[in-house]
């Protein structure tokens, strides 16, 4: 007779503040991965912790930002363990030119306390520019992969205080050009993608992905003291160039760490391999 494996947080109520519909992006993988329950809550306005469009500046990094909406949510439910979603946007890591979106999902523990984080990143559908024609707003709105994702309008510029959110039905956007433009002391309109997650499917796909590394991360045991959240915590880099034989910024191996205790062990990576001559710092200065 096998025994069923049980997992840590079978049954669980896992508290989600959301006003922006993730709690229908993230409940499937987490649910089906773990065996707990989304409770989810919007009775908290999230926005007053920030907004992609600047009218609230966020306080404090994006981790921050994450603990904040998981500790209200697990105030506002009575959960002891809480789930919060962040994203950021900015130029790419490689090149700085393409428009970057990182998505960080925050799962608190208090009965263990831990914090465990779930990362992705990738493209973002972050398109903005001022347009003054009919034409060129449709133009802009085919780039900006329109109506899937919603659009943002503005008088003048980005920091203008009237704002117009959601926009996702052309007859609407039509009009609301009409109105915004006759309303602009430049006769432009600035326009930009709605980076909120109900609004952008680009960065649904990305938090997607972030709820599937922090469930990988969950279902990971130390080995030590059966904590959650056992996982890679940095790089050692090293690894030796194919022509000269220095040591390059490529990893070598992986550190990985417990959350709760101090165990942690070096897990060595391309055993037997060697960089590139193109990644070398002596080859390819």
């Amino acid at each position: 007779m096998t025994t069923r494996v049980q997992y840590p947080y079978e049954g669980q109520g896992v508290a989600l503040l959301t006003r922006h519909g993730k709690e229908a992006l993230l409940r499937e993988p987490l649910e089906t991965a773990l065996g707990c329950h989304l409770v989810h809550t919007d009775a908290h306005d999230t926005d007053e912790l920030g907004t992609f469009t600047g009218e609230v500046a966020r306080p404090g990094s994006q981790r921050e930002a994450a603990r904040a909406k998981a500790r209200i949510g697990m105030t506002l439910t009575g959960a002891r363990v809480g789930l919060a979603s962040e994203g950021a946007f900015g130029p790419d890591p490689f090149a700085g030119v393409v428009p970057w979106n990182t998505e960080l999902l925050l799962w608190i523990d208090d009965e263990r306390g831990i914090e465990v984080a779930g990362l992705a990143d990738g493209p973002a559908q972050n398109a903005h520019g001022v347009v003054t024609t009919a034409e060129q707003l449709h133009e802009f709105a085919h780039e900006a992969r329109f109506p899937q994702h919603h659009l943002v309008l503005r008088p003048d510029h980005e920091r203008h205080p009237e704002i117009h959110k959601g926009i996702n039905d052309p007859r609407e956007l039509a009009s609301l050009f009409e109105a915004v433009r006759n309303r602009a002391a430049t006769g432009g309109v600035f326009v930009q993608n709605d980076l909120r997650a109900f609004c952008n499917p680009t960065r649904q796909a990305i938090i997607r992905k972030a709820a599937l590394d922090l469930a990988q991360k969950l279902l990971s045991p130390c080995p030590a003291c059966a904590t959650p959240g056992y996982a890679r915590v940095r790089h050692i880099p090293g690894l030796p160039c194919r022509v000269c034989g220095a040591r390059t910024r490529l990893p070598v191996a992986e550190v990985w760490a417990c959350l709760s205790c101090t165990h942690e062990e070096r897990r060595d990576v391309r055993a037997g391999q060697q960089a590139d001559p193109g990644r070398c710092g002596f080859c390819n200065p």
